[in-house]
């Protein structure tokens, strides 16, 4: 799956805090299919939508 990546938040947030999973509601909220990913080589939650396959 091809992904574009919307927005991303440091993973070291406060507790109780999550801030990429509020990003990604709100985007659902919208009508895109939001969705969080880990970049464990960031140490950063992504929130990501699908691309069209170019093929």
């Amino acid at each position: 799956m091809d992904a574009k990546v919307l927005e991303s938040f440091p993973a070291g947030a406060p507790r109780g805090s999550w801030p990429a999973e509020e990003y990604a509601a709100q985007r659902r909220a919208e009508g895109q299919q939001a969705t969080v990913v880990m970049d464990i080589k960031d140490d950063a939650f992504l929130v990501v939508v699908p691309t069209a396959d170019s093929d």
